[in-house]
C-alpha cells in the first residue's frame, strides 16, 4: 500500500491510499479520483514530506497529516455513511419505528421533527443526530 497527499483544483488537501503507484496512475487516468470536500475530479499529487524516522532518544508523535483537516475527515465520513444507508427524507420517524419493530437491521437517514425524535426516544428506538446535512436533501 502507498499513501499520497492529494490536492484538488480548489486547493483542498486530502490523503488517499492505493495498492501501488500504478493504481494511482490508473485511477487518475480513468477519472475515478474525487475530492471529499467539493467532489472535484481535477486531482493531483501534493508535495509530501518524506517519512523520516524519529531519533531513538526522542518521543514519537501520533499526529498525522490526516488529522490536520477535521472538515475533510467529516466529509469523508459523511460520504461513507450516506453510501451505506438509505435516505428516507421526512419519512424518517416512520421508517425508524418500522425497522425497530421488525428487528431487521437497516441503516436509514433523513429528517424528523423534535416531537418525532422525542416520541422515538420514549419508545426506545435507537437514533443519533447527524453532524451534517444529508446531501440527498432537495434543498441542500
Amino acid at each position: 500500500m502507498i499513501v499520497y497527499d492529494l490536492l484538488c483544483d480548489r486547493a483542498h488537501r486530502f490523503e488517499a491510499w492505493f495498492g501501488s503507484a500504478s493504481d494511482y496512475d490508473d485511477q487518475q487516468a480513468r477519472g475515478l479520483l474525487e475530492c471529499p470536500l467539493c467532489a472535484s475530479k481535477s486531482i493531483g499529487k501534493a508535495v509530501m514530506a518524506p517519512a523520516v524516522p524519529a531519533k531513538s532518544n526522542q518521543k514519537t508523535s501520533s499526529h498525522s497529516l490526516a488529522n490536520d483537516d477535521p472538515l475533510a475527515r467529516l466529509l469523508q465520513l459523511q460520504r461513507q455513511f450516506e453510501a451505506q444507508s438509505d435516505y428516507v427524507g421526512d419519512r424518517f420517524a416512520q421508517e425508524a419505528r418500522a425497522i425497530h419493530e421488525s428487528g431487521v437491521a437497516r441503516s436509514v437517514h433523513g429528517e424528523a421533527s423534535a416531537e418525532e425524535v422525542k416520541s422515538l426516544r420514549e419508545d426506545g428506538v435507537p437514533l443519533l443526530p447527524l453532524p451534517f446535512r444529508p446531501r440527498a436533501r432537495s434543498d441542500a
